[in-house]
Protein backbone atom coordinates (compact mmCIF):
# COMPACT_ATOMS: atom_id res chain seq x y z
CA UNK A 1 0.00 0.00 0.00
CA UNK A 2 1.18 3.43 -1.32
CA UNK A 3 1.63 6.53 1.44
CA UNK A 4 -0.99 8.06 -0.19
CA UNK A 5 -3.21 5.49 0.25
CA UNK A 6 -2.18 4.68 3.29
CA UNK A 7 -3.35 8.62 4.07
CA UNK A 8 -6.00 8.20 2.54
CA UNK A 9 -7.30 5.08 5.11
CA UNK A 10 -6.36 6.46 7.65
CA UNK A 11 -8.41 9.48 7.84
CA UNK A 12 -12.07 7.60 8.56
CA UNK A 13 -10.55 6.41 11.68
CA UNK A 14 -8.96 9.55 12.59
CA UNK A 15 -12.17 11.38 12.72
CA UNK A 16 -14.07 8.17 14.22
CA UNK A 17 -11.36 8.90 17.02
CA UNK A 18 -12.33 12.86 16.82
CA UNK A 19 -16.33 12.11 17.01
CA UNK A 20 -15.17 9.75 19.87
CA UNK A 21 -13.25 12.19 21.81
CA UNK A 22 -15.70 14.76 21.24
CA UNK A 23 -18.29 12.62 23.24
CA UNK A 24 -15.95 11.88 25.39
CA UNK A 25 -15.61 15.07 26.55
CA UNK A 26 -19.17 16.10 26.27
CA UNK A 27 -19.83 13.08 28.30
CA UNK A 28 -16.59 14.31 31.00
CA UNK A 29 -18.18 17.63 30.96
CA UNK A 30 -15.10 19.19 29.42
CA UNK A 31 -16.05 22.68 27.38
CA UNK A 32 -15.73 22.10 23.87
CA UNK A 33 -13.16 24.15 21.45
CA UNK A 34 -15.07 27.70 21.05
CA UNK A 35 -11.97 29.96 19.89
CA UNK A 36 -13.18 33.31 20.27
CA UNK A 37 -16.63 32.99 22.17
CA UNK A 38 -16.13 33.48 25.73
CA UNK A 39 -19.25 32.35 26.99
CA UNK A 40 -19.61 29.29 24.50
CA UNK A 41 -20.71 28.80 21.53
CA UNK A 42 -24.63 29.19 21.20
CA UNK A 43 -27.24 26.73 20.69
CA UNK A 44 -29.74 25.92 18.00
CA UNK A 45 -32.29 28.35 18.04
CA UNK A 46 -35.95 27.87 19.68
CA UNK A 47 -38.46 26.43 17.15
CA UNK A 48 -41.24 28.79 15.65
CA UNK A 49 -44.14 27.33 17.56
CA UNK A 50 -47.63 29.28 17.74
CA UNK A 51 -46.89 29.74 21.82
CA UNK A 52 -43.30 31.15 20.99
CA UNK A 53 -44.81 33.54 18.32
CA UNK A 54 -47.28 34.34 20.88
CA UNK A 55 -45.21 34.74 23.89
CA UNK A 56 -42.99 37.50 21.68
CA UNK A 57 -45.48 39.40 19.67
CA UNK A 58 -47.19 40.10 23.35
CA UNK A 59 -43.60 40.99 24.92
CA UNK A 60 -43.27 43.71 21.84
CA UNK A 61 -47.35 45.33 22.41
CA UNK A 62 -46.10 45.37 25.96
CA UNK A 63 -43.02 47.31 25.10
CA UNK A 64 -44.25 49.68 22.62
CA UNK A 65 -46.77 50.28 25.44
CA UNK A 66 -44.66 50.46 27.96
CA UNK A 67 -42.57 53.04 25.76
CA UNK A 68 -45.81 54.85 24.51
CA UNK A 69 -46.67 55.56 28.37
CA UNK A 70 -42.82 56.87 29.07
CA UNK A 71 -42.58 59.53 26.57
CA UNK A 72 -46.04 60.25 27.20
CA UNK A 73 -45.18 61.10 30.57
CA UNK A 74 -41.58 62.46 29.99
CA UNK A 75 -42.95 64.65 26.84
CA UNK A 76 -42.55 67.75 29.04
CA UNK A 77 -38.89 67.11 29.72
CA UNK A 78 -38.37 66.09 26.56
CA UNK A 79 -39.84 68.97 25.27
CA UNK A 80 -36.78 71.10 27.38
CA UNK A 81 -34.53 68.92 26.62
CA UNK A 82 -35.10 69.67 22.53
CA UNK A 83 -35.26 73.68 23.51
CA UNK A 84 -31.96 73.30 25.19
CA UNK A 85 -30.43 71.57 22.13
CA UNK A 86 -31.98 74.13 19.95
CA UNK A 87 -30.54 77.22 21.65
CA UNK A 88 -27.20 74.96 22.22
CA UNK A 89 -26.93 75.03 18.24
CA UNK A 90 -28.01 78.78 17.97
CA UNK A 91 -25.43 79.84 20.19
CA UNK A 92 -22.92 77.39 18.94
CA UNK A 93 -21.79 80.21 15.58
CA UNK A 94 -21.40 83.09 18.51
CA UNK A 95 -19.00 80.75 20.72
CA UNK A 96 -17.16 79.55 17.37
CA UNK A 97 -16.92 83.41 16.03
CA UNK A 98 -15.38 84.03 20.04
CA UNK A 99 -13.20 81.03 19.23
CA UNK A 100 -11.31 82.63 15.62
CA UNK A 101 -10.71 85.70 17.31
CA UNK A 102 -8.17 84.06 20.11
CA UNK A 103 -10.63 82.94 22.69
CA UNK A 104 -10.52 79.35 24.10
CA UNK A 105 -13.57 78.10 24.09
CA UNK A 106 -14.47 77.68 27.56
CA UNK A 107 -13.84 81.69 27.77
CA UNK A 108 -16.18 81.71 24.53
CA UNK A 109 -18.74 79.42 26.17
CA UNK A 110 -18.53 81.40 29.12
CA UNK A 111 -19.12 85.03 27.67
CA UNK A 112 -21.90 83.75 25.44
CA UNK A 113 -23.89 82.21 28.21
CA UNK A 114 -23.25 85.01 30.70
CA UNK A 115 -25.05 87.48 27.78
CA UNK A 116 -27.67 85.19 27.87
CA UNK A 117 -27.83 84.93 31.83
CA UNK A 118 -28.10 88.91 31.86
CA UNK A 119 -30.55 89.15 28.58
CA UNK A 120 -33.12 86.62 30.89
CA UNK A 121 -32.08 89.08 34.12
CA UNK A 122 -32.71 92.08 32.07
CA UNK A 123 -36.23 90.98 31.29
CA UNK A 124 -37.49 89.83 34.54
CA UNK A 125 -36.36 93.25 36.17
CA UNK A 126 -38.21 95.52 33.28
CA UNK A 127 -41.44 93.16 33.55
CA UNK A 128 -41.89 92.35 37.37
CA UNK A 129 -41.54 96.15 38.58
CA UNK A 130 -44.13 96.89 35.81
CA UNK A 131 -46.29 94.28 36.39
CA UNK A 132 -46.25 94.96 40.43
CA UNK A 133 -46.57 98.66 39.86
CA UNK A 134 -49.93 98.44 37.63
CA UNK A 135 -51.32 95.62 40.36
CA UNK A 136 -50.81 98.23 42.72
CA UNK A 137 -52.55 100.85 41.16
CA UNK A 138 -55.19 98.96 40.12
CA UNK A 139 -55.86 98.15 43.97
CA UNK A 140 -55.94 101.78 44.72
CA UNK A 141 -58.35 103.04 42.01
CA UNK A 142 -61.04 100.12 42.93
CA UNK A 143 -63.07 102.16 44.73
CA UNK A 144 -62.84 105.25 42.26
CA UNK A 145 -63.60 102.52 39.58
CA UNK A 146 -66.78 101.48 41.37
CA UNK A 147 -67.68 105.08 42.31
CA UNK A 148 -67.73 105.85 38.32
CA UNK A 149 -69.91 103.13 37.40
CA UNK A 150 -72.83 104.31 40.41
CA UNK A 151 -72.23 107.51 38.95
CA UNK A 152 -73.33 106.27 35.27
CA UNK A 153 -76.79 106.34 34.31
CA UNK A 154 -77.17 102.94 32.49
CA UNK A 155 -75.34 101.36 35.45
CA UNK A 156 -77.51 103.21 37.81
CA UNK A 157 -80.61 101.92 35.77
CA UNK A 158 -79.57 98.61 35.83
CA UNK A 159 -78.93 98.94 39.26
CA UNK A 160 -82.26 100.07 39.79
CA UNK A 161 -83.62 97.42 38.23
CA UNK A 162 -81.53 94.21 39.33
CA UNK A 163 -79.97 95.17 42.02
CA UNK A 164 -76.41 95.04 40.67
CA UNK A 165 -74.19 96.34 42.86
CA UNK A 166 -76.16 95.01 45.84
CA UNK A 167 -75.31 91.95 44.39
CA UNK A 168 -72.05 92.84 43.82
CA UNK A 169 -71.43 93.99 47.69
CA UNK A 170 -72.53 90.55 48.87
CA UNK A 171 -70.42 88.73 46.63
CA UNK A 172 -67.84 91.13 47.87
CA UNK A 173 -68.26 90.62 51.67
CA UNK A 174 -68.98 86.92 51.57
CA UNK A 175 -66.12 83.96 51.88
CA UNK A 176 -66.68 82.73 48.03
CA UNK A 177 -64.33 85.87 46.70
CA UNK A 178 -61.54 85.29 49.35
CA UNK A 179 -61.47 81.09 48.49
CA UNK A 180 -61.63 82.04 45.28
CA UNK A 181 -58.49 84.77 45.13
CA UNK A 182 -56.59 82.11 47.63
CA UNK A 183 -57.25 79.64 44.96
CA UNK A 184 -56.64 81.60 42.07
CA UNK A 185 -53.04 82.97 43.78
CA UNK A 186 -51.97 79.29 44.39
CA UNK A 187 -52.64 78.58 40.92
CA UNK A 188 -51.00 81.72 39.45
CA UNK A 189 -48.19 80.87 42.14
CA UNK A 190 -48.30 77.57 40.81
CA UNK A 191 -47.63 78.90 37.25
CA UNK A 192 -44.77 81.09 37.84
CA UNK A 193 -42.67 78.33 39.80
CA UNK A 194 -43.18 76.37 36.80
CA UNK A 195 -42.35 78.96 34.83
CA UNK A 196 -38.97 79.56 36.88
CA UNK A 197 -37.95 75.79 37.35
CA UNK A 198 -38.29 75.21 33.58
CA UNK A 199 -36.37 78.46 32.87
CA UNK A 200 -33.56 77.04 35.18
CA UNK A 201 -34.07 73.39 33.38
CA UNK A 202 -33.48 75.29 29.94
CA UNK A 203 -30.16 77.07 31.11
CA UNK A 204 -28.73 74.57 32.74
CA UNK A 205 -29.03 72.23 30.01
CA UNK A 206 -27.71 74.72 27.38
CA UNK A 207 -24.76 75.13 29.22
CA UNK A 208 -24.26 71.29 29.05
CA UNK A 209 -25.00 71.31 25.84
CA UNK A 210 -23.22 73.92 24.55
CA UNK A 211 -20.21 72.86 26.29
CA UNK A 212 -20.40 69.02 24.83
CA UNK A 213 -21.69 70.04 21.55
CA UNK A 214 -18.84 68.65 19.40
CA UNK A 215 -18.75 65.57 21.38
CA UNK A 216 -22.57 65.03 20.76
CA UNK A 217 -21.67 65.37 17.06
CA UNK A 218 -18.57 63.06 16.97
CA UNK A 219 -20.88 60.55 18.90
CA UNK A 220 -23.63 61.22 16.73
CA UNK A 221 -21.54 60.71 13.34
CA UNK A 222 -19.82 57.57 14.54
CA UNK A 223 -23.74 55.74 14.76
CA UNK A 224 -23.45 56.10 11.30
CA UNK A 225 -21.59 53.21 9.22
CA UNK A 226 -18.13 54.50 8.01
CA UNK A 227 -19.05 54.16 3.85
CA UNK A 228 -21.70 57.00 4.77
CA UNK A 229 -19.80 58.67 7.92
CA UNK A 230 -18.32 61.50 5.55
CA UNK A 231 -21.29 62.20 3.34
CA UNK A 232 -23.70 62.36 6.43
CA UNK A 233 -21.05 64.39 8.70
CA UNK A 234 -21.02 67.11 5.77
CA UNK A 235 -25.16 67.38 5.57
CA UNK A 236 -25.30 67.29 9.30
CA UNK A 237 -22.95 70.13 9.37
CA UNK A 238 -24.74 72.10 6.70
CA UNK A 239 -27.90 71.71 9.01
CA UNK A 240 -26.46 72.66 12.35
CA UNK A 241 -25.05 75.87 10.46
CA UNK A 242 -28.28 76.59 9.00
CA UNK A 243 -29.76 76.13 12.65
CA UNK A 244 -27.28 78.02 14.13
CA UNK A 245 -27.60 80.88 11.29
CA UNK A 246 -31.36 80.75 11.65
CA UNK A 247 -31.70 81.28 15.38
CA UNK A 248 -28.53 83.86 15.19
CA UNK A 249 -30.32 85.81 12.65
CA UNK A 250 -33.52 86.01 14.34
CA UNK A 251 -31.73 87.21 17.65
CA UNK A 252 -30.43 89.76 15.31
CA UNK A 253 -33.83 90.59 14.14
CA UNK A 254 -35.93 91.06 17.63
CA UNK A 255 -32.81 93.30 19.38
CA UNK A 256 -33.65 95.34 15.97
CA UNK A 257 -37.29 95.32 17.09
CA UNK A 258 -36.80 96.10 20.32
CA UNK A 259 -34.08 98.72 20.52
CA UNK A 260 -36.30 100.91 17.56
CA UNK A 261 -39.50 100.21 20.07
CA UNK A 262 -37.45 101.44 22.77
CA UNK A 263 -36.68 104.87 21.05
CA UNK A 264 -40.04 105.45 19.68
CA UNK A 265 -41.81 104.82 22.82
CA UNK A 266 -39.81 106.69 24.34
CA UNK A 267 -40.46 109.19 22.67
CA UNK A 268 -43.66 109.03 22.20
CA UNK A 269 -44.19 109.43 26.09
CA UNK A 270 -45.64 105.74 26.36
CA UNK A 271 -45.05 104.47 29.96
CA UNK A 272 -43.07 101.63 30.79
CA UNK A 273 -41.50 101.72 27.70
CA UNK A 274 -38.06 99.43 28.18
CA UNK A 275 -40.65 96.43 29.73
CA UNK A 276 -42.84 97.24 26.38
CA UNK A 277 -39.71 97.14 24.04
CA UNK A 278 -38.33 94.20 25.88
CA UNK A 279 -41.68 92.23 25.26
CA UNK A 280 -41.89 93.74 21.44
CA UNK A 281 -38.74 91.76 20.88
CA UNK A 282 -38.91 88.40 22.95
CA UNK A 283 -42.63 88.33 20.43
CA UNK A 284 -40.63 88.93 17.81
CA UNK A 285 -38.99 85.66 17.87
CA UNK A 286 -42.50 83.83 17.29
CA UNK A 287 -43.06 83.25 13.52
CA UNK A 288 -46.64 85.03 12.15
CA UNK A 289 -48.20 86.15 14.85
CA UNK A 290 -45.10 87.30 17.12
CA UNK A 291 -45.21 90.96 15.90
CA UNK A 292 -48.83 90.96 16.06
CA UNK A 293 -48.53 89.88 19.75
CA UNK A 294 -46.00 92.57 21.01
CA UNK A 295 -47.61 95.45 18.96
CA UNK A 296 -51.18 95.09 20.30
CA UNK A 297 -49.78 95.16 23.89
CA UNK A 298 -47.79 98.23 23.00
CA UNK A 299 -51.05 99.88 21.82
CA UNK A 300 -53.28 98.76 24.33
CA UNK A 301 -50.38 99.92 27.18
CA UNK A 302 -50.18 103.35 25.03
CA UNK A 303 -54.03 104.22 25.32
CA UNK A 304 -53.29 104.95 29.08
CA UNK A 305 -51.22 108.02 27.93
CA UNK A 306 -53.55 109.35 25.01
CA UNK A 307 -55.50 108.07 22.11
CA UNK A 308 -53.33 109.99 19.50
CA UNK A 309 -50.31 108.03 21.10
CA UNK A 310 -51.87 104.79 20.78
CA UNK A 311 -52.91 105.87 17.25
CA UNK A 312 -49.23 106.68 16.46
CA UNK A 313 -47.84 103.83 18.36
CA UNK A 314 -50.10 101.41 15.63
CA UNK A 315 -48.97 102.87 12.85
CA UNK A 316 -45.64 102.72 13.60
CA UNK A 317 -45.73 99.12 14.60
CA UNK A 318 -47.63 98.88 10.73
CA UNK A 319 -44.59 100.55 9.04
CA UNK A 320 -42.06 99.09 10.92
CA UNK A 321 -43.75 95.62 10.25
CA UNK A 322 -43.40 96.00 6.70
CA UNK A 323 -39.65 97.33 7.37
CA UNK A 324 -38.32 94.23 9.06
CA UNK A 325 -40.39 91.34 6.68
CA UNK A 326 -38.82 93.27 3.13
CA UNK A 327 -35.65 94.59 4.23
CA UNK A 328 -34.44 93.71 7.41
CA UNK A 329 -35.04 90.08 7.62
CA UNK A 330 -33.71 89.25 3.73
CA UNK A 331 -30.51 90.86 4.21
CA UNK A 332 -30.31 89.23 7.69
CA UNK A 333 -31.56 85.69 6.87
CA UNK A 334 -30.03 85.65 3.57
CA UNK A 335 -26.72 83.41 4.40
CA UNK A 336 -28.17 81.36 7.01
CA UNK A 337 -31.86 79.90 6.19
CA UNK A 338 -33.38 80.11 2.95
CA UNK A 339 -36.68 78.40 2.87
CA UNK A 340 -39.72 79.33 0.82
CA UNK A 341 -42.27 81.55 2.27
CA UNK A 342 -44.90 79.07 1.64
CA UNK A 343 -42.68 76.21 3.02
CA UNK A 344 -42.34 78.86 6.48
CA UNK A 345 -45.50 79.06 6.56
CA UNK A 346 -46.87 75.72 6.36
CA UNK A 347 -43.96 74.68 8.94
CA UNK A 348 -44.99 77.55 11.27
CA UNK A 349 -48.80 76.21 11.47
CA UNK A 350 -47.70 72.59 11.49
CA UNK A 351 -45.19 73.24 14.47
CA UNK A 352 -47.82 75.53 16.11
CA UNK A 353 -50.72 73.01 15.81
CA UNK A 354 -48.42 70.10 17.76
CA UNK A 355 -46.34 72.02 20.15
CA UNK A 356 -47.46 75.37 20.35
CA UNK A 357 -45.50 78.46 20.60
CA UNK A 358 -41.95 75.96 21.14
CA UNK A 359 -43.22 74.43 17.62
CA UNK A 360 -43.87 77.49 16.15
CA UNK A 361 -40.30 78.49 16.58
CA UNK A 362 -38.88 74.79 16.13
CA UNK A 363 -40.72 74.69 12.93
CA UNK A 364 -38.50 76.92 10.50
CA UNK A 365 -35.10 75.15 11.10
CA UNK A 366 -36.96 71.74 10.68
CA UNK A 367 -38.36 73.01 7.39
CA UNK A 368 -34.70 74.47 6.73
CA UNK A 369 -33.02 70.89 7.46
CA UNK A 370 -35.84 68.99 5.36
CA UNK A 371 -34.52 71.29 2.37
CA UNK A 372 -31.14 70.22 2.80
CA UNK A 373 -32.07 66.90 3.00
CA UNK A 374 -34.16 66.80 0.13
CA UNK A 375 -32.09 69.15 -2.61
CA UNK A 376 -28.58 67.01 -1.38
CA UNK A 377 -29.96 63.46 -0.93
CA UNK A 378 -33.52 62.82 -2.74
CA UNK A 379 -33.76 64.48 -5.51
CA UNK A 380 -30.26 63.59 -6.72
CA UNK A 381 -31.15 60.16 -5.93
CA UNK A 382 -34.26 60.26 -8.10
CA UNK A 383 -31.60 61.80 -10.77
CA UNK A 384 -30.20 58.24 -10.88
CA UNK A 385 -33.03 56.42 -11.63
Amino acid sequence: MSGDQFTSAALPGEAGAASAAARDGHASGSRPETTGLPFGRPGRPFGSTPFVFGFTAALGVLTAWLLVQALTASASMLLLIVVSLFLAVGLDPAVRWLEEHGLPRWAAITAVFTAVIVLFAGFAMAIIPALSEQAGQFAEQLPTYIQQLQNNPQIRDLDQRYQLLERLQAYLTSGDLGRQVFGGLLGIASIVVSAVFSTLTVLILTLYFLGALRSITRTGYRLIPRSRRDRARLLGDEILNRVGGYVAGNLIISLIAGVTTFVFLSIAGVPYALALAIIVAVTDLIPLIGAFIGAGIATLVALFASLPVAIATLIFFVVYQQIENYLIAPKVMKSSVDVPAAATIVAALIGGALLGVVGALLAIPVAAAIQVIVNHVVLPRQERH
